[in-house]
């Protein structure tokens, strides 16, 4: 009997604290959110109710809407319709230069910068824009580098099931070009290499995406 309450009082706690965890983890209201602004404008050292700042939580909540909108989108639906009629083409598919605009998750600053990706078809192809519609997706959350660079490669290779896959990333990080060490000019490079296109089994010569 008293082992049947034992468990019985376990459950009702993991219960409890299962229910704590999504009060925390609910999302807050916009006027919330807007809110949270005016006191990091309180914070700075400036007036929330001022004209010039009047308006200002209603936009960075707009802004955010945009920077992070990433969260809200599946990025496997753009990779789900492919093709393929393509009359046996079996060597890369290479997608230079896509611009896209990121935020480190440790200062919330921006990183700028463009992605490279490329696949050697297993019979089927992807539109082109779906790819840089990829990258935009995960760029639009909190990153960091590395793992946005490994995100995007991952996405495709587990819908399209490529030979190889190989995503490289080139960014300026504003969090240490325009705060901190302050070395503006400095560019930083990630790769991610799969199956193929792997460093351990590419071919002597062969070309990568970039």
């Amino acid at each position: 009997m008293a082992r049947i309450e034992r468990t019985k009082d376990s459950s009702v706690k993991s219960s409890a604290v299962k229910a704590l965890k999504e009060v925390k983890n609910a999302k807050p209201s916009r006027e919330e959110a807007e809110e949270a602004i005016r006191t990091l404008l309180r914070w700075a050292g400036d007036d929330p109710t001022r004209e010039g700042l009047l308006g200002t939580p209603d936009r960075v909540v707009r802004a955010y809407e945009e920077w992070f909108g990433g969260y809200d989108v599946d990025p496997n639906e753009f990779l789900k319709r492919t093709f393929e009629e393509t009359d046996g083409y079996d060597e890369m598919v290479v997608l230079r230069d896509i611009r896209f605009e990121s935020h480190c998750e440790h200062h919330m600053a921006a990183i700028i910068g463009k992605a490279h990706i490329a696949y050697l078809p297993n019979r089927r192809v992807v539109g082109i824009s779906k790819l840089a519609r990829l990258i935009e997706v995960y760029a639009k959350r909190l990153q960091i580098q590395e793992k946005l660079t490994a995100q995007i490669a991952a996405a495709i290779e587990r819908t399209l099931k490529p030979r190889g896959v190989a995503v490289v990333i080139e960014a300026v990080h504003h969090c240490m070009t325009t705060r901190g060490v302050h070395k503006p000019g400095t560019t930083m490079v990630t790769s991610r290499m799969i199956g193929a296109l792997s460093a351990t089994t590419r071919r002597p010569g062969a070309s990568s995406c970039r």
